[in-house]
């Protein structure tokens, strides 16, 4: 209830001219982030899409600082390094960095984790596919979150890119020459 009253009060103050700039209000995802939150830790690392204030809230960052954040118009992009919480408002921005993070994790045997969330938009770019099969093949501590609304903005996200499987053809090959570099003139 704390997260639906709280996004309650964003939308007073959208509605009453206080708030001026781009917001995405959440909603409707309260039961499902809630759990995932639970087994998220305050050493680990949360990489948020634009709608992103559930998260922010849930990593426990003070509803006074995220609405602070809100009002100056920062809805999309909150940071906040002390609670290990980023942002990007382009689509599957934080995609590569939370990689990173994951990557530095895995170098330096601590135990933190990261999560990254992104939209069902998101999940169908080339960045989440490389991010994605990166994370996997290197068994990097991250976990991808895919927030499923339907909707990339208020598009519907499969009228846009459909929702069959592209044509592909795939074969396999062993190759009969080396690799050959450049030659130096």
């Amino acid at each position: 209830m704390d997260l639906i009253a709280f996004e309650a009060e964003v939308a007073a103050k959208i509605a009453n001219g206080e708030i001026r700039t781009p917001t995405h209000l959440c909603g409707g995802n309260e039961e499902q982030l809630i759990k995932i939150f639970e087994k998220i830790g305050p050493d680990d690392w949360v990489f948020a899409t634009y709608r992103n204030h559930y998260h922010a809230l849930l990593k426990g960052i003070p509803p006074e600082a995220v609405m602070r954040q809100i009002v100056h118009g920062r809805s999309m992009t909150p940071c906040h390094p002390g609670h290990r919480f980023f942002t990007s408002a382009i689509v599957g921005g934080c995609l590569p960095i939370a990689v990173g993070v994951a990557a530095a994790i895995q170098r330096h045997h601590t135990p933190e984790h990261v999560w990254c969330f992104v939209g069902d938009m998101a999940a169908t770019t080339g960045a989440f596919t490389e991010a994605t099969r990166y994370a996997g093949g290197h068994k990097l501590p991250i976990t991808f979150v895919i927030e499923d609304n339907g909707l990339a903005c208020d598009t519907p996200t499969r009228e846009v890119w459909g929702s069959g499987d592209p044509d592909v053809l795939h074969y396999s090959y062993k190759r009969q020459q080396p690799h050959l570099g450049a030659i130096a003139a």
